[in-house]
Order: structure tokens, then sequence, then C-alpha cells
């Protein structure tokens, strides 16, 4: 299991850990005092020139119809969007959910300017999310589609086109309410294990309150599934994440529950895997309960250990990670975004996919927050725009969505950044629920330097999910690793994009799956490096 997990404290940060806002620091340095613990954090600044406002424009009304996630309650979660190359031209693809109405998968035909097409892939009814995987290790990337029914596994047979294998692989064919998703492999297994997150049991006639679903753990036999192992007790998920949370080699699964189901006796959770269960008080995990939507997950303090991002209604809970617990930022960082930051509906914000990534590649990790009412839940806001929060040097966030114009104010679900068309600035795809997707084309000026490292394997985990990604420059380091999972209903499988200001080169290694630590090796702004396992 590695290193427990110490308690970590649920009270604010004293007002001696505020940060320091000192604009010239390239290193800053910060000391957080909880209540049992005391660490010091470095956050990777860069010594660029000031940068212009981020600006945006959706490019979706290039689309040859629009298309909106749909549906009674049964669908007033999920709507996520799955993001891939599924032709092997470099630019991501797009599998969009549409809950009542049929799926769409969008060839990606952009040129300066976003543009894309649909493709003939069968149109799926029920579609609430979607993780693109490579299950069979062929380096075809597959597409694991996540339904309020029957789930439905695609493997991917090369331009674009899917043949699906539910049956085949002996996935589960219950009819349950799937929200979530995440995937790893284990040692010496050839094919990843997965975690399916199911909701509400719709079919109890006690629910909808403390009716939460089953969720399952699906380990390979061969090149077919066996039994699905539950997940129990299950607190109706709305994410979950592989993650080695302690850089120890061994991954485990973060859930996060929404309360408003689960009512009294579910919190969020963490599972080990060997042994499986989850962990409690004993393992110093506390209990944390929030209505938990999505998560987001990278190294925002240099330490090199995963932080953590979870949504909620209300407070967006922004934790660090020292390696033996998660403690909540202060409120003075800026990332709690709890009410909406324009207009006078003041009421508490809903937050769903929360996802990382910089923005204007000035080598510090930015976050963008999709924002929606559920439907129309009274105390909470109904015109709720979404989030662009930028990284100063000093630390904390700054709020840029509506200067970078994508702050719209519909009932945003699944979302994901990625650069659509090749120009090294990462673009955003919002799907909405009762409103038109937003495919929202990065245009911003001045910008620093960027690269992209796409890790491959050979024989099993062909695109070596688990693998920590580190690129050091002067300013410090950054690390990435390559998950399955987390978001909301929607995840991605594409180069890792990191921003390195000024610089013209960086030094990348990798640290593997198994655990083997490459060299120092010196990779050039940019380009797409692809880095195979010696």
């Amino acid at each position: 299991m590695g290193r427990q997990f110490e308690r970590f404290p649920t009270v604010e940060l004293a007002q001696s850990a505020r940060l320091s806002r000192k604009k010239s620091a390239r290193i800053t340095q910060i000391s957080l005092t909880f209540p049992l613990l005391s660490i010091t954090l470095t956050l990777i600044g860069v010594g660029a020139a000031a940068q212009s406002s981020p600006r945006f424009i959706d490019r979706a009304n290039t689309l040859s119809a629009p298309h909106e996630y749909a549906g009674g309650w049964g669908y007033f979660v999920g709507g996520g969007v799955a993001i891939f190359d599924c032709n092997d031209d470099s630019l991501p693809d797009l599998f969009i959910a549409g809950g009542e109405n049929p799926s769409r998968l969008l060839i990606n035909a952009s040129g300066s300017d976003l543009k894309f097409e649909n493709a003939s892939m069968p149109m799926i009814q029920a579609v609430t999310g979607a993780y693109p995987i490579d299950v069979n290790n062929d380096g075809a990337i597959d597409l694991m589609v996540l339904r309020n029914g029957p789930n439905k596994l695609f493997l991917g047979l090369g331009d674009c086109q899917f043949s699906e294998a539910s049956e085949q692989l002996n996935l589960p064919t219950d009819d349950r309410w799937t929200t979530a998703f995440s995937a790893t492999w284990e040692s010496g297994q050839t094919y990843p294990t997965l975690a399916i997150g199911n909701y509400v049991d719709a079919t109890d006639p006690n629910g909808p309150f403390g009716t939460c679903d089953t969720n399952w753990l699906l380990r390979s036999d061969g090149h077919r599934y066996g039994a699905p192992v539950a997940l129990d007790p299950g607190y109706c998920p709305l994410s979950m994440l592989f993650s080695d949370w302690q850089r120890s080699g061994t991954p485990m699964l973060r859930i996060s529950n929404d309360r408003q189901y689960y009512l009294h006796d579910g919190s969020e959770q963490m599972w080990t895997l060997d042994p499986l269960r989850a962990l409690d008080a004993a393992d110093g995990w506390p209990v944390q309960k929030i209505w938990g939507m999505g998560i987001a997950s990278r190294d925002i303090t240099g330490n090199g250990m995963p932080d953590v991002m979870l949504t909620s209604m209300g407070d967006q809970v922004l934790m660090f990670n020292d390696g033996q617990q998660f403690a909540p930022v202060d409120y003075a960082v800026g990332t709690y975004a709890q009410r909406p930051f324009t207009g006078d509906d003041g009421r508490p914000s809903t937050g769903w996919h929360a996802e990382f990534g910089d923005i204007n590649n000035d080598g510090r990790a930015d976050l963008f927050i999709a924002k929606g009412n559920v439907d129309q839940m009274p105390g909470l806001a109904m015109l709720d725009p979404n989030n662009l929060l930028l990284q100063d040097q000093d630390g904390t966030f700054t709020e840029t969505a509506g200067v970078a114009g994508i702050g719209t104010t519909h009932r945003a679900r699944g979302a994901g950044l990625a650069d659509l068309n090749g120009d090294g600035l990462l673009d955003i795809v919002v799907v909405n629920r009762r409103a038109p997707l937003e495919i929202w084309q990065n245009i911003s000026t001045e910008t620093g330097n960027w690269l992209r490292i796409d890790p491959r394997q050979t024989d099993s985990n062909i695109f070596a999910i688990g693998a920590i990604v580190e690129l050091r420059t002067a300013d410090g380091v950054q690390a990435i690793e390559r998950t399955i999972g987390g978001g909301h209903a929607s995840g991605s499988l594409v180069p890792l994009h990191f921003g390195i200001g000024t610089h013209e080169t960086a030094e990348v290694r990798i640290i593997w799956p198994n655990g083997a630590v490459g060299e120092w090796e010196t990779v050039h702004a940019g380009i797409s490096h692809i880095k195979l396992r010696p």
C-alpha cells in the first residue's frame, strides 16, 4: 500500500499562511502551517515579459449542426467529451456525449482555424461520457463509452473506424447509470484494470436519496475481463481517478461522490488495489463530505507530488499534497471560485469538469472549471459562468474567463483542454446541457514557448499510462502524470503539453510505469516529442 495517508486538517489555513505576492521572484517559496504539519512548497515562476490576457473565439459554428447534451433527470449529470487522435494525423478528434440526443464523433479538419466534420461512426443514444484508452495494446486508441444503460467499449481500427467489443471483452451488460471511469495497468497485467462508477440506482423504488448504486472493478482474465468485483460501498460517484498519489509506484483510486444522494453515510473515498479496500480513519484517511463532481490533478507546488482539485457545489477545493496528506489551500490562493465572478447572482456556483493546463505557455499550470446549475436548483446560481484561472508568479490564481471570452452561463458539464490545431496553444471544448457545444480556439498573443511529450512503450500499456514526465528549465521542474480518468465524464489521450516561457530548450526525463527512471534529455520548443521506453 505504500505510505499511509496522515490525517489532514479540515479547517482553512491560518492567516499567517497566506501567499507572498513578490512578483519579481522567479522561484517563490511559501511556508504553510497546519495544525499538525509545517511544509515548505516551491512554486515555479518564469521570468518572462508580461503577457497579454488570454483570448478565445468559439468555432462551434463551423459544425454542420449544433450539438447539445439533452435529457431529463437521467442526464442531469454527465455530458462528457473524449479527446484523442483516431486517424493518426496529429490533430485531436472529439467524441461527444449526447444524453437523449445521439452521440457524435467529430473529425478534426483544422487549419489555422478550428474546423470539425461529422464521422461515420454509428451514433449511440443514452451516452453520459467517454474516455479514450488503448485496451488491447495495438496502438490504436479505443473508446470506453459510459451510458445510462449498458456501457460500450469500442476498439479502434484506425482511420476513425471502430468495432464494438463489449461482449468480446466480457464487459458487464447490466443496465446501470454510469457517471465515472478510470483505468490503470497493474503490475504483470497485459490489459488495464478498469474502475466503473455507477450513480443512483434508478430502479430502487425507495430512491433516489440514499440509493447509490454499486461500483465495479474489472480485472483482465487473459484477453477478456473476469467477473466484476464490487467497490462496495458506493456513494454516487461523479468522477474517479487512478494515480500514484504518493509517488510510491503503487496507484490508488480516488473517488469523488455526490452527497446530494448518499445523505449521511458516505464520503470521499480512496481505494487500494492490493489488498482491495477503501482507506479509513485507521489509515489516516479522514471523512470528507462534499458535493463531489470532478477531479483534476497536477503538481502545482513543484514538489513532484500530484495536487488535486475537487469541484463541488459552492467551494472548488484545491488541496496540496506532500506525499502523506492532502491539505486545503488558503482562500487567498484564489481557486475556490465559490460564486459567479460576474453578474448579480450571488448564490453558490456548481463546478463540474476541472482541468489544469498552461493556457499562456508561461511554465505555470492554469485551471479551467466548467460551471452550471444542475437544472433548476434554487439555492445555487442559475447564471454561472465558467472559470479560467491563470496562475501568477506567486502561486495565486486570477480569474480571466470574462476577458478571455469564455465565461458563458450555460449549464456546462464535461470539457477538455487540448491543442486542437497544432499551433502550440491549448484550446477548450465545453459540453453544455440543453445548450450548444462550444469549441473555443485559443487566439492569445504574446504567449510563451511550448513543447509536447508523448511517452510510449511496447508490448503492453502502449501509451504509458502511469508514466510521470518531468521537464526542467532554469525556472524549476514541472511534472505531469499520464492518467485515464478524473474530470467529469471526460478524458483525453493526447501528448502532454508543457509551456516553457522564454526558453528555447528544456530537459526532460520520464519515470516509467514500472519505476524505471530515464536519463535527462534536451528537447526543443515547438515540437511534439515521442519518447519510447528503452
